[in-house]
């Protein structure tokens, strides 16, 4: 147990000690006070059972009064409903009505507040934001609604009724909040909405909700959701696993327009034959744990259906993989095999910090013929230490940049990062190449590899 743990049990205990021996003392008196005056009429039977009821008390008091410090509804800083009691009276809200909306709340620069003006300030601005949204419900005549405190600057609250119903005025809110400060402090706001028309679970439709507010946050319009039940999904997914069911297409990479090698895109496939995309399933390989699984069965699949061939196979790998011994010995085993090579394509977001230890298992890789790129440099995560500390092949660009207008306007960067790569012995890599123009713009970067529909349409690898 950890040192909070005892101490916070040292700490109930003590407090209902404290409580409960006022109880105990008056029992104590009446007790000898009802001796004292009829001592000489009293039963044998009063002293066992005042013993009796003496020691029940004792402990069904003490039982409550710990027990009691357990269940905790409110959060301390926003003053909102715990995470804990909040899911707990939505379960029993979705069970209860056939329609039900849960409205996503968020935070942006929270973190940010929290930097700039200190831990107190942020945790005021908190208590602020719940109790402007409760304000802002109430004038479209809606209240005692549940309002919970998810996580950092995240909310969530329940509404009866269908999305439909709530969708303007979150939008309404959202814009309204613009307008909104704690004393000199702004806050942005942002939200989602989702109902139980996605799912009937509780934890699926937070889920959902989140993903929803990436979407936003990636300056993208929140699609109206098309996906199909979160369970079914799942069902699906270990099915395709199970039976190794899958589609891979490749497309072909060209350095000085001769094919260099492939990448590999990879589908589900369901019993039906319906494919499944990376963007729906990846996630719930993730939740389920089996991302292990899914990086071995694809790298077998590519390695069985392309072993006659040369050429080079690139595909992508999860830092979970990565980190996963059964992965790296069976990599290492499948490789011996083989006369051609494997790329890993890693994303570059997930290994910074974390060079020195990456270093390692890339070294390791590569002794048994794996190269491995870093992918999407140039992007939000982007941190030049890994060109500098990581031992890795290759660079590729995020897509950002594979635009021709882009192409023009970010020119002198590209050519910086293929120069840096150059540098350390790294070769540069853009995807997405769509007409001529943009490719005769990049023909004169001194990037070494070019991809996309311009150059190569996609084909079948593997197709069961």
């Amino acid at each position: 147990m950890l040192l909070p743990q005892t101490k916070e049990r040292e700490y109930r205990f003590g407090l209902a000690l404290r409580m409960g021996l006022p109880v105990f003392a008056l029992f104590v008196i009446f007790v000898i006070h009802t001796f004292l005056e009829n001592s000489a009429t009293l039963d044998t039977s009063f002293y066992i059972e005042s013993l009796i009821l003496l020691v029940f008390s004792i402990y069904f008091i003490l039982y409550l009064i710990y027990s009691g410090f357990n269940v905790k509804i409110t959060d301390d800083v926003s003053k909102t409903f715990t995470r804990e009691y909040l899911f707990k009276y939505i379960k029993k809200e979705i069970k209860r009505k056939d329609d039900y909306c849960l409205i996503l709340i968020s935070i942006d620069n929270l973190n940010d507040i929290n930097k700039l003006y200190g831990i107190k300030n942020g945790d005021n601005v908190l208590e602020e934001v719940a109790q402007w949204v409760a304000s802002y419900l109430k004038e479209h005549k809606i209240e005692n609604f549940p309002l919970g405190h998810i996580k950092g600057g995240d909310f969530i609250i329940g509404l009866p009724g269908k999305q439909s119903e709530y969708s303007t005025l979150l939008e309404l809110m959202c814009l309204k909040s613009g307008e909104f400060k704690v004393g000199d402090i702004e806050i942005k706001l942002s939200g989602a909405i989702s109902d139980t028309k996605y799912a009937k679970e509780l934890d699926y439709i937070v889920e959902h909700l989140f993903e929803l507010q990436e979407e936003r946050r990636g300056s993208k319009t929140a699609k109206k959701d098309e996906s199909m039940n979160p369970n079914e999904l799942e069902f699906l997914v270990i099915n395709a696993i199970e039976n190794r069911s899958l589609s891979v297409m490749t497309q072909n990479i060209y350095a000085d327009d001769k094919i260099s090698f492939k990448e590999c895109f990879v589908k589900l496939k369901t019993q039906e034959g319906k494919l499944l995309y990376p963007k729906s399933y990846l996630k719930v390989i993730n939740k389920l744990g089996l991302g292990v699984d899914y990086d071995l069965m694809v790298l077998e699949e590519i390695i069985l259906t392309a072993k006659t061939t040369d050429i080079t196979y690139a595909l992508s790998v999860s830092p979970t993989s990565l980190r996963n011994e059964k992965f790296l010995s069976k990599t290492k085993e499948l490789m011996k095999d083989i006369d051609f090579k494997i790329m890993f394509i890693l994303s570059e977001s997930e290994y910074y910090s974390h060079t020195s230890r990456y270093n390692s298992t890339i070294r390791s890789l590569k002794n048994h013929g794996v190269l491995i790129a870093i992918d999407r440099l140039g992007s939000i995560h982007t941190s030049f230490i890994y060109m500098r500390e990581l031992e890795i092949d290759l660079v590729r660009f995020d897509g950002y940049y594979s635009n021709k207008e882009k192409l023009k306007e970010y020119k002198a960067i590209l050519e910086g990062f293929t120069l840096m790569a150059h540098a350390k012995g790294v070769k540069s890599w853009i995807r997405n190449i769509q007409d001529s123009e943009s490719y005769e713009v990049i023909k004169k970067m001194n990037i070494d590899y070019t991809q996309g529909k311009y150059l190569s349409e996609l084909e079948s690898l593997k197709e069961e």
